[in-house]
């Protein structure tokens, strides 16, 4: 036995070590900003943005419409019930905020500083001390972390998939917030963590927070609700003594004193109030729209602009999505032979004056696309599914059908070929299976009835095959119910995608949420082999890597037939009252329209016109 002197001695030494070992371990100095793969383009000394104008005048109004949807019910974006009113986001600041001329940068915002340890295994946020919400109260690291709960546990349950990876979430200090993470092999956690809008903790002691409301909610952003006409009108008024408006990452932009959005059911009725003036800015989606509508005096004096706006954002999937929850829907063959039905060459030339191009990728317009065949890379990743894939992800690019060097006719012979090796075979001009009996009978659920003159074509030619198929179109609010609880059979949806795919390709894509009411998982998809590739890219250690694993993902994906693939288009059409300036260069990655301004001179010879 040790003398007690030597044990207290090899005590002190036990503990001085361990104190020292705390001050040396390794840690990431401070950040102003993170991106996912490289250095920020903006060092801490940056005074402003490159696609700003810092010098843009204040004031003014900018009004917009939904024609989207019919209504709004809620001004609480942050849960599965009710339809949250346009632009509510505008309210709310986050702990990073990102740019739109990078891949996935995050530049600190309520945060000023961002330390994210070696190892990945935690992100400490630094705030500012002048950082507040609209009444004045200080944002503290206790809102930070009742807000990462608050959502985990009552939000919407997309944010449960999103935030699977943070252990917990630990206030240090009034300004200092630490997220520990479960799985220290995702990068983009620290990020994603910084995109968590904060709210305020003392708003919401005595309110609740699973429940809709149209009490404007307390916010800290650079706007706030200044009124709202439920289901017809909401409008934000910027805020004067907005705490963050000096930041350089806010340099030029939310130049405009009101931004309202009035709601219209009609899209036709909605383009004749812009061409009437009763609102001012228009993104415009319908190719014959773009093409034939716009033949109005104020067009040809300048006042009513037209301009297209390139970019390099990806498209995601456009298409016509299938719910394998379906018995129909559940064999690939089947799927894969309806899309020969689809005539996009006819489509695109008939109906949208040649205005886009054909989707074949779920990570369209970006380097992130699987084309041709498999790279060394990507074989890598793929062979050790290789029992449990298509072989032609390996052998074969793939292409969705075409017109383009063969017929509708053709087309439709190689889908009833398909259908036969399925087992379905046409019997009393219905098609059904042999086996089970089913006949194929499903419906087209749509909420907008503008794409209904795309669907009746489509419609026919699946009647062709022996088909069963109505369409029907249903309000905004039926139609989000139905989507948020998978009732459906087939319907139009976009899977929107970014430049740096993560932790949201678990909401798209996994098992988990192919069983979760109101996940971004409409096909229904679940597969163990893509549950792995999402685990992939999450887990992509740097950008090339990061590429690798998506293009795999995407092969999978294309192959499994899960979306008969529409188009896209590769520049923002904007038709716009002459009202307003803006700077030169539009970033590549957005449209950025929280730089623009309004030119009173501009504006007074429209409002004379």
């Amino acid at each position: 036995m040790l003398p007690l002197d030597a044990i207290r001695m090899t005590l002190r030494a036990i503990t001085l070590g361990l104190l020292l070992g705390l001050v040396t371990t390794p840690a990431a100095e401070p950040r102003h900003a993170l991106a996912l793969h490289g250095e920020p383009k903006y060092g801490p000394a940056f005074e402003h943005l490159d696609y700003v104008n810092p010098d843009a005048p204040t004031g003014g109004t900018l009004k917009l419409a939904n024609v989207a949807a019919s209504t709004f019910d809620s001004l609480h974006p942050f849960i599965l019930r009710g339809t949250a009113a346009e632009g509510i986001g505008r309210i709310y600041d986050t702990l990073t905020v990102r740019t739109l001329d990078e891949a996935f940068t995050e530049y600190g915002l309520i945060a000023e500083s961002i330390d994210v340890a070696d190892d990945n295994s935690r992100v400490r946020f630094n705030l500012r001390e002048i950082a507040r919400f609209h009444n004045g109260e200080p944002i503290t690291a206790s809102d930070v972390a009742w807000t990462f709960r608050r959502l985990r546990e009552d939000g919407h349950p997309q944010y449960r998939a999103y935030y699977r990876d943070v252990e917990r979430a630990e206030v240090i200090d009034r300004h200092t917030v630490v997220f520990h993470f479960a799985d220290t092999a995702n990068a983009e956690l620290p990020l994603i963590l910084g995109q968590l809008p904060v709210l305020p903790e003392h708003y919401w002691a005595d309110r609740d927070f699973g429940s809709t409301t149209l009490t404007p909610p307390l916010g800290s952003g650079p706007y706030r609700v200044a009124e709202v006409e439920q289901g017809r009108r909401v409008v934000y008024e910027r805020v004067d003594d907005y705490w963050a408006a000096d930041l350089p990452i806010n340099q030029g932009r939310y130049n405009v004193d009101r931004i309202s959005y009035d709601y219209y059911r009609d899209g036709t009725v909605a383009l004749q109030a812009l061409k009437a003036g009763e609102y001012h800015l228009r993104r415009e989606n319908v190719a014959r729209n773009w093409a034939t509508a716009y033949d109005t005096p104020a067009v040809d004096d300048g006042l009513l602009k037209k301009v297209e706006i390139p970019h390099d954002q990806p498209a995601g999937m456009q298409g016509f999505f299938f719910n394998t929850r379906r018995a129909i829907f559940s064999d690939p063959k089947v799927r894969e032979a309806l899309g020969y039905a689809f005539d996009f060459e006819w489509t695109n030339e008939n109906l949208f004056y040649g205005a886009y191009k054909r989707t074949r990728s779920y990570f369209q317009n970006s380097e992130l696309a699987a084309t041709g065949l498999p790279s060394d890379a990507e074989r890598e990743r793929l062979e050790p599914y290789r029992d449990q894939l298509p072989e032609r992800v390996f052998t074969e690019a793939y292409q969705p059908p075409s017109t383009a060097e063969t017929s509708r006719r053709r087309n439709l012979r190689q889908a009833l070929t398909l259908l036969r090796e399925a087992g379905w075979t046409v019997k009393d001009d219905v098609l059904t299976h042999t086996e089970s009996g089913r006949e194929m009978r499903f419906e087209i659920l749509l909420v907008s009835p503008s794409f209904e003159r795309v669907v009746l074509p489509f419609r026919r030619n699946l009647e062709r095959l022996g088909a069963e198929v109505s369409v029907r179109t249903v309000d905004p609010t039926q139609y989000q119910n139905r989507m948020e609880t998978f009732d459906f059979d087939m319907t139009v949806h976009v899977a929107p995608q970014s430049l740096s795919p993560g932790n949201e390709q678990r909401d798209f894509w996994s098992c988990e949420a192919a069983d979760t009411n109101g996940s971004r998982n409409v096909a229904g998809v679940c597969d163990p082999v893509i549950d792995d590739l999402v685990e992939q890219v999450v887990d992509a250690p740097d950008r090339d890597a990061l590429i690798t694993r998506t293009r795999a993902l995407d092969r999978v994906l294309q192959w499994r037939f899960y979306a008969i693939p529409n188009w896209y288009i590769d520049r923002f059409r904007i038709a716009y009252w002459d009202r307003f300036g803006r700077p030169a260069d539009n970033p590549p990655y957005g449209l950025a329209l929280d730089t623009w301004w309004v030119d009173p001179e501009r504006a007074a010879r429209v409002d004379n016109r």
